[in-house]
């Protein structure tokens, strides 16, 4: 299988897409009847299919000419006719039979009609031969997919068959040979050395400028580069470096077409050697290029940001096996250019003069080719191995990575693995005799590799680039836009990936001319232009009615005397009204008809009504709540047991800022079918509630002055209605007092309360009153029953009076405050004595 230079494919892959854009048409008007011959011959070409690839190849690109002219003249006078089903449908309908129509609308329909017919016949036609024409392209398609498979599927002669060898030997010693030979030729023929006289001066030029650009060109760039890379002063120094670096490929390359113009200048070459000097520029750029890469992707200096982490010697080797991948797929171009074509003419020269022995298989030119291929091959396979594993090799850290440099790891040992499985099955399917398959798998790898390197390198110069765009050395390039702008060069490489892997132009070209066409969904054809068209459209919309719902909240809602509930409401329904009325515009300028996606829009609200209930109800519920504001931002509202701050109220939920400074999100199906408390909606007034006990044999009534004293005298409190102090009970422990008022800032509650406390501890405290605390009191019956000798009285507990003998007082520990309890009663009698 023949390579093709990555340049060779981007070139043909343009020059594909040009003559598939309808730009490409020359004819002003469309010729039916040149058509219908081009056509005819087309068919007879497909049907016979003993035409040759180059000649389907170029009759398809024919066809596909005519094919855009025709998809163009498919929508001509469409204003017109539309104009006129507009005036047909102004008529009204067309009268039911036996029903008279009025002469003058009759004949206006009539004329109406047959000016339609006349315009819709022109599109019909195209219609017609876009049809017969898609047809067409679509068996040459078919008939070229089966040849490339059938001969990437071709059993050559192996080549591990010693009898095979001779026929490369001959093919190859004939080629060269023959190169020699033409040289010779035009050297002994009359006047051969005339032009070399002649031109010796330019020639000698030529040859010592390239000679220095191809012996110290690359030297002084990458020095230079490497220079400017440790300039820590210099900023932005790793996109200068970069871009100095480039001249590494220039300065060389330079002397490459030096070199070609000098060789040329000769007139030395005949049609072997022009193919061979031809072929010198690209396989010089893919040495050059392979330099560079390998340069930049393994990095001699070691960075902190490099696509691939290794250590030294192992950045070494990797440099030194990208040099050898870009020499191999240089001489495998200059083999393809300058022998492998020539094989069979060489064969036939050698087997004329007797240097081929009679036991050569009659497949000599597969045999050949396979021969010469196979050590090639295993050199590839040999190179890929290496870059395999050198790719599995990069360190395994216990130390936590970054997300996406984690993901670059285990992508690029994919990419190992996936690079020794090319390499071990290669050099296998060559060994069977699948060169072409061989070929076709080692070699698109290799490209695939380079690629992908040609990528990562690009990106990370844009990263560099948008870092000293935004003054950042480093923390610029993890940004959003790098990822972006890497994601983007991925897409387009897409295309140049499928060439690489044997996807011809015309193949890719169909592609991109299905994809501009759109796809046809519900009825309506969706295409790019209508799908920017919507973008583009709906963006506009959605930047104004962003811009109207700023001017509106910061211009004209604060003069007005709307509360800030409101306001908010009043903007957000502008919102979501300007995101609908955008989606509206957008849609009708696409020129999509939406009453096509009636059964599309039926089977989604069956969808919606199962899968996506919870989703509509909170929406619902979201648009209840703006248009009836029973809360808005800044309430402090309470439901679900969830108490705080209402921050932002959307269309689907609602979040709370708890009193622990948490973020609670709450559909908004709660607050319509659930309780909700609002303490601050619509006026900032609340009671307060204050429960305070005092022991038993307290003044009641000083207790309630005292009490009373303190809520009238807080700042909080309102004097109307007036703040009042009850007694509620008599509990367990004391009797129960309630301070109830009414604040003019519920939101100063849980302060307002905290304050009388301090202020009813320090009023008891001075008038002696007592606050009590949880007591009981245990009796035990018969104590002389557990202590043989006379048991010691329990000495009274301060403010208890004396129960007698048999009782223990014990106190627990509670929540108004810490009371330690006595000691149980000791029943050892022994432990009794030593106390006493």
């Amino acid at each position: 299988m023949r390579r093709v230079s990555p340049l060779r494919l981007l070139a043909a892959l343009l020059l594909a897409l040009l003559v598939a854009s309808p730009v490409a048409a020359q004819l002003a008007t469309l010729n039916y009847t040149v058509w219908g011959r081009v056509a005819a011959r087309a068919e007879d070409s497909v049907a016979a299919a003993r035409a040759s690839d180059l000649t389907l190849s170029q009759l398809r690109g024919e066809i596909a000419t005519w094919r855009s002219q025709f998809a163009a003249a498919q929508n001509a006078d469409q204003a017109r006719i539309e104009t006129l089903k507009g005036q047909i449908a102004a008529l009204g309908p067309v009268p039911e039979a036996g029903a008279v129509e009025a002469p003058e609308i009759a004949q206006r329909r009539a004329e109406l009609n047959d000016q339609l017919a006349r315009l819709q016949a022109p599109g019909l036609a195209a219609v017609e031969a876009w049809s017969r024409a898609d047809g067409i392209i679509r068996e040459i398609d078919s008939i070229l997919r089966l040849r490339q498979a059938d001969a990437l599927l071709k059993l050559s002669p192996t080549p591990l068959n010693p009898a095979n060898w001779p026929a490369a030997y001959v093919a190859v010693s004939g080629a060269v040979r023959a190169v020699g030979g033409e040289i010779r030729d035009r050297a002994e023929a009359p006047g051969g050395l005339a032009q070399i006289k002649t031109n010796a001066p330019v020639i000698a030029f030529y040859l010592l400028i390239a000679g220095a650009l191809l012996w110290r060109g690359r030297g002084w760039m990458e020095a230079l580069s490497q220079r400017l890379v440790r300039l820590t002063s210099l900023r932005g120094r790793q996109v200068v470096a970069a871009v100095v670096s480039l001249g590494q490929i220039l300065l060389p390359m330079a002397g490459v077409l030096l070199l070609v113009a000098a060789l040329t200048a000769t007139g030395l070459f005949g049609t072997r050697g022009t193919a061979l000097l031809a072929e010198l520029p690209f396989a010089g750029l893919t040495i050059l290029t392979a330099w560079w890469l390998g340069g930049r992707i393994f990095p001699r200096d070691e960075a902190s940001d490099a696509a691939i982490a290794l250590m030294a010697e192992r950045r070494a080797e990797g440099r030194f096996l990208v040099a050898m991948t870009g020499l191999l797929l240089a001489a495998q171009g200059l083999i393809q250019a300058s022998i492998v074509p020539f094989a069979g003419m060489a064969l036939a020269v050698g087997m004329l003069r007797g240097n081929m022995p009679m036991v050569v298989p009659p497949q000599t030119t597969d045999a050949a080719a396979a021969v010469i291929q196979a050590p090639m091959i295993a050199l590839a396979a040999l190179l890929l191995f290496r870059i395999g594993l050198l790719l599995r090799r990069q360190p395994r850290t216990s130390e936590p990575v970054a997300p996406d440099a984690s993901a670059r790891m285990r992508l690029t040992r994919l990419v190992g693995n996936a690079s020794i499985a090319v390499a071990l099955v290669a050099p296998l399917l060559a060994a069977v005799g699948y060169v072409s398959a061989a070929n076709a798998l080692i070699w698109p790898a290799l490209l695939s590799l380079g690629l992908v390197a040609l990528l990562m390198v690009v990106q990370g110069f844009a990263a560099d680039l948008y870092a000293l765009a935004m003054r950042s050395d480093n923390a610029a390039r993890d940004a959003l836009v790098p990822v972006l702008i890497g994601f983007v060069l991925a897409l387009a490489a897409v295309p140049l990936l499928a060439l690489i892997w044997g996807m011809r132009p015309a193949e890719l070209s169909e592609l991109w001319t299905s994809f501009r066409a759109g796809i046809s969904f519900g009825g309506v054809r969706i295409s790019p232009t209508a799908f920017l068209t919507f973008v583009v459209v709906f963006a506009a919309g959605y930047a104004l009615t962003r811009l109207l719902q700023s001017a509106l909240k910061t211009s004209v809602m604060p003069k007005t005397r709307l509360d800030k509930g409101a306001q908010n409401a009043i903007a957000s329904g502008l919102g979501y009204f300007g995101i609908f009325l955008a989606s509206l515009l957008a849609i009708t300028s696409a020129g999509i008809d939406l009453s096509s996606l009636a059964i599309v829009a039926g089977a989604l609200s069956v969808g919606i009504g199962f899968g996506l209930q919870n989703i509509v109800s909170n929406f619902v519920s979201g648009i209840i709540l703006l248009i009836e504001r029973p809360i808005s931002e800044g309430d402090w509202i309470e439901v679900g047991g969830n108490q705080g701050i209402v921050r932002s109220i959307s269309v689907r939920s609602t979040r709370i800022e708890t009193f622990d400074r948490t973020d609670v999100i709450i559909p908004n199906a709660d607050f319509v079918s659930g309780q909700v408390t609002n303490w601050t909606r619509f006026n900032l007034t609340g009671r307060v509630i204050v429960k305070v006990s005092v022991a038993y044999g307290s003044d009641t009534r000083k207790v309630e002055a005292l009490l009373a004293e303190i809520a009238h005298n807080h700042p909080m409190v309102m004097l109307n209605p007036e703040p009042r102090v009850f007694l509620v009970g008599f509990g367990t422990d004391g009797i129960d007092f309630e301070i109830r008022a009414i604040l003019s800032d519920v939101n100063f509650k849980l302060a307002t309360a905290s304050d009388m406390h301090h202020e009813i501890a320090a009023a008891f405290a001075r008038e002696k009153i007592e606050i009590p605390f949880p007591q009981r009191d245990l009796w035990l019956r018969n104590p002389e029953a557990l202590r043989p000798t006379t048991p010691r009285r329990a000495a009274p507990m301060p403010g208890k009076p004396d129960l007698g003998e048999g009782f223990v007082h014990l106190a627990s520990e509670t929540e108004d405050g810490p009371h330690a309890a006595p000691a149980p009663a000791n029943n050892n009698p022994a432990e009794d004595e030593d106390d006493s």
